[in-house]
């Protein structure tokens, strides 16, 4: 299916369906239309609202657990948000959960301008060098989702969240079940894909129910050297509800090691290395004989005798030995909803997360036991992180005459290293496994980074509740201060400092109106800020102590401004979304050095650091059709048209980069995705098309990849109650169903790349198969 055939469906199901929603006399509102109350601790009851977020004042879209059955069990739930419109999320592999190749960017936003919680517990800016959170696939197991909300542009002012400048995701676990029972689930696929779920529910006693569940998940990669990938997660979540009240605990104990893939370039492509293309091992001779070409083993010129390419390579980054990734995380909650009154709510959350995590890489062109009878020209590097951090949320809500009053504050203390080196080898190891006591250190910073953050906003109704409006205000304050550890030798220092991000008052309001009939309308504005970056992000704490101190005063926060209406409409047999926006990024950073090279160092100004280069213009617009003309059917159409391009030139190298007017990197001008689900007494059917638009990973625009049309099957049988079971389900699905090769996360920008060297984008994953076997008892 081309682009044109996807954009017709959806054009045609709002031109042909939406004007019904004016002609319909005595409409019936679709089931469960309405938004239910939603408790603090998240756990609301997404399956009873409205897919595109009727009664909100701010553009808003949900996904269920229904929603997910397209996918393999097991799937990431940031991938699952890919169907909505304006989202771009991109991974190399089938469940969307290498986390080194997982991107997600929404109108112009690339993954660590977006805000992320857990049922209000703050994940961090999702940054796959962790600082101050983790990934949702490390937090919660795909099986105990509860839904998802995704805000575009304007969140809601009580989200924990300090990246949020583009939008927030807000996730939810499920509760336990009220009946005893338990599930079992075991996935068989493709490149020995094995994947095993337990859950066990105690029910309902005297107001208390829990659950315990795990996963143990492995997987050889799609492509040579096949190294494997596992998981090791468990969920636990107790819930004890009493009269005026309900206490919650959740714990999530997650260890990760992931196999990474080789990063490809457009000029490797043409030279014959092929979507497939992947890493050296277990090739340990290739990978030698390529290092010693690297430029420390170059004399007068010449290259070494040792040194030689072959099969398509002609340097050394077109590929290296072995990389992975592996993560560590403990992650604790406890949270009590309180209703002293019938107009008075409590929220309390405090939580604990604990991560360590390791980034290895073969480095080439990095002797190991250099100048010794054992040297060879590769050693592990090995860059380290932890996290160890403490938060409290508390807030409350007051119903008083026509006004719902709601305030919060959020504090969160994080302790964050991040340490870079180098382990020396004589041949292949398996480094599937935490490495110490390195031969080389490069660098070792601590961080302690404070958050303090807190809201108001009040909601009230007008013109007999037909109008509604939201007004509050936020006060974000993070402090950030960095320290290189004393008393440990390293080779390259770096920085001593502080950084503060904070804004008094940003404010946010939002008006809806109810037309009649189904529909409304909406308009909501919105300011904020971002904190800065810490180390394992590679953030401006993370330089030289001269290039930090020629930052001192100069950096500003990165910030925006979005305005946003639309149009909503449910109707029984279907729904649908119009929505605008406009959005302004002031501040923009990025790490270059503005002078010549003559002069690069000779000044404080003249240092490699990190500036701010100026704003970003984006608007757009964003559709949304749901149709169901019967029970158990359903088509889902989404649609969104984006233009987002930088507002400056700046100055690297001495030389002006002209990108002024120019799209913005990794963003779409194009998405449109339709899905199909049908259920028929026992059979489930799911298809799933995305086309994914232009994409530029040059700021100039002279290096990109053009659109593409992706497809994910799903179907399932289920055989109901047997053999003294509660329900037997067999699922098949296939990702990439039509063996479409193309581009699939970006994971490098630079200027410009007349030649295609850059090492720009990872490979997709090939179409793969998975079976799935779902008992319940």
């Amino acid at each position: 299916m081309k682009k044109h055939v996807l954009a017709a469906a959806v054009a045609a199901a709002l031109v042909v369906l939406l004007p019904t929603a004016f002609a319909a006399e005595n409409p019936q509102p679709a089931d469960g239309a309405a938004a239910a109350p939603a408790t603090a601790d998240g756990a609301k009851n997404l399956e009873s609202i409205s897919v595109i977020g009727q009664g909100e004042t701010r553009q808003v879209q949900r996904v269920t657990v229904q929603d997910t059955k397209v996918l393999p069990a097991g799937t990431s739930i940031q991938k699952v948000l890919n169907r909505i419109p304006g989202v771009n999320v991109q991974s190399n592999d089938a469940f969307g959960a290498n986390e080194e190749s997982q991107t997600i960017s929404l109108r112009g936003f690339n993954t660590v301008r977006l805000g992320y919680t857990l049922d209000g517990l703050p994940l961090g800016d999702n940054a796959y060098g962790n600082y101050n959170g983790l990934n949702i696939s490390r937090a919660m197991l795909s099986e105990n989702f509860g839904g998802v909300e995704l805000s575009s542009g304007i969140g809601s002012l009580g989200t924990a969240s300090t990246s949020n400048l583009g939008g927030t995701v807000q996730y939810y676990t499920d509760d336990p079940s009220t009946t005893f029972g338990g599930r079992v689930s075991q996935t068989f696929g493709s490149d020995q894909n094995r994947r095993t779920y337990l859950r066990l529910d105690t029910g309902d006693y005297h107001g208390f129910s829990m659950y315990v569940s795990g996963v143990r998940a492995t997987a050889d990669m799609w492509a040579p050297p096949e190294s494997p990938t596992t998981t090791k997660q468990y969920n636990t979540k107790a819930v004890y509800q009493f009269d005026g009240g309900k206490i919650t605990a959740f714990a999530d104990n997650s260890r990760t090691s992931q196999a990474d893939y080789a990063y490809l370039s457009k000029s490797g492509m043409a030279r014959g290395l092929g979507w497939d293309w992947n890493l050296y091992a277990p090739d340990w001779k290739r990978a030698v004989a390529a290092a010693y070409c690297s430029p420390i083993y170059t004399k007068g010129g010449k290259a070494d005798s040792r040194c030689g390419f072959s099969g398509g390579v002609d340097n050394i980054d077109d590929a290296y030995y072995q990389s992975r990734a592996l993560r560590r995380d403990d992650l604790y909650y406890l949270a009590g909803d309180f209703f002293p009154s019938d107009t008075v709510t409590l929220h309390t959350q405090v939580y604990h997360h604990e991560n360590g995590g390791q980034g290895h890489w073969w480095a080439p062109g990095q002797p190991s036991y250099p100048g010794t009878a054992q040297e060879v020209p590769i050693s592990i590097r090995s860059t380290n992180y932890t996290i160890n951090r403490n938060g409290a949320i508390a807030s409350a809500t007051w119903d008083v005459g026509d006004h719902h009053v709601e305030g919060g504050v959020w504090y969160e203390n994080n302790h964050h290293s991040v340490q870079r080196n180098f382990y020396w080898i004589t041949g292949p190891v398996s480094d599937d496994n935490y490495l110490s006591d390195p031969n080389r250190r490069l660098f070792y910073q601590k961080y302690t980074i404070i958050t303090r953050q807190a809201y108001l906003q009040d909601s009230f109704k007008l013109l007999d509740d037909r109008l509604s409006i939201d007004v509050g205000v936020k006060s974000p304050h993070v402090s950030m201060r960095a320290q290189e550890v004393p008393g440990v030798t390293v080779e390259a220092p770096v920085a001593n400092g502080r950084l503060n991000a904070s804004k008094a008052l940003l404010p946010e309001a939002g008006i809806g109106y109810q037309l009649g009939h189904g529909q409304e309308v909406f308009l909501s504005y919105a300011k904020n800020i971002a904190a800065f970056q810490g180390g394992g992000a590679s953030g401006p704490l993370l330089v030289t102590q001269s290039s930090f101190n020629a930052t001192q005063g100069n950096l500003k926060p990165e910030q925006s401004r979005t305005i946003e209406g639309g149009y909503r409409v449910v109707q029984k047999e279907f729904e649908a979304s119009v929505a605008v926006y406009d959005v302004n990024f002031n501040n923009r950073l990025l790490s270059l050095n503005p002078c010549p090279s003559i002069q690069q160092g000779t000044t404080p100004a003249c240092t490699t650091r990190f500036y701010n280069v100026g704003s970003v213009s984006s608007h757009g617009t964003e559709l949304t059709f749901i149709w169901k003309p019967f029970d158990h059917f359903e088509w889902y159409n989404s649609a969104s048209f984006n233009r987002s391009t930088y507002d400056n030139n700046y100055q690297q190298n001495g030389v002006t980069i002209p990108t002024q007017g120019k799209i913005t990197v990794d963003t779409p001008n194009k998405l449109f995705a339709s899905e199909i689900s049908w259920v028929y007494g026992p059979w489930n059917v799911g298809l799933r098309g995305k086309y994914t638009g232009t994409r530029y990973y040059t700021y100039t625009n002279d290096q990109g990849f053009g659109g593409y049309t992706s497809f994910d099957l799903g179907a399932g049988y289920d055989f109901g109650a047997m053999y003294g079971l509660t329900d037997v389900k067999l699922s098949l699905n296939v990702t990439n169903l039509t063996d479409k090769r193309y581009a699939s996360n970006l994971t490098a920008f630079a200027n410009t790349d007349p030649n295609g060297r850059a090492l720009a984008f990872h490979a997709s994953a090939p179409r793969q198969s998975f079976l799935t076997l779902d008992v319940k008892f």
